[in-house]
């Protein structure tokens, strides 16, 4: 199964050249995330107040076409893999059909005092395992 996120191209969004700028699909896709665990029952606030939360890793991301100035867009998220104390997202952009972005994004779940890897919690791990699957 797979999560999907409406997102719109704002001008803060874009650089000189009137595209996204490429870290920015970064946030459009930190922010389908957020959504996702919240539709899951997962605040990260209140996870940071319980103690853990989620720290990315490292990124693989490949841009394949523009996105431009009040496009609307669609985020997806799937789990490729979760561990233990980690987990792989693989994302997608779209707009319309077409796929404009793709990305491998690894998150581990830590201690906040510590930032030390700690077990994802068991309700989350569990509520995640729906979403593993192709995009």
């Amino acid at each position: 199964m797979e999560f999907k996120w409406p997102a719109r191209v704002y001008i803060e969004d874009t650089d000189a050249g009137g595209i996204v700028y490429y870290v920015n699909y970064l946030k459009f896709m930190e922010r389908a995330r957020t959504e996702f665990l919240r539709h899951l029952g997962f605040d990260h606030a209140e996870m940071i107040k319980q103690g853990t939360m989620f720290v990315i890793h490292s990124t693989e991301i490949h841009y394949r076409e523009p996105a431009c100035l009040d496009d609307e867009l669609v985020v997806s998220v799937v789990i490729d893999e979760i561990k233990r104390t980690h987990l792989t997202f693989r994302q997608q952009i779209f707009r319309g059909a077409t796929r404009i972005t793709e990305a491998k994004i690894k998150g581990a779940c830590v201690r906040k005092n510590t930032m030390k890897p700690c077990v994802i919690p068991i309700p989350l791990a569990e509520a995640l395992q729906a979403y593993i699957g192709e995009q």
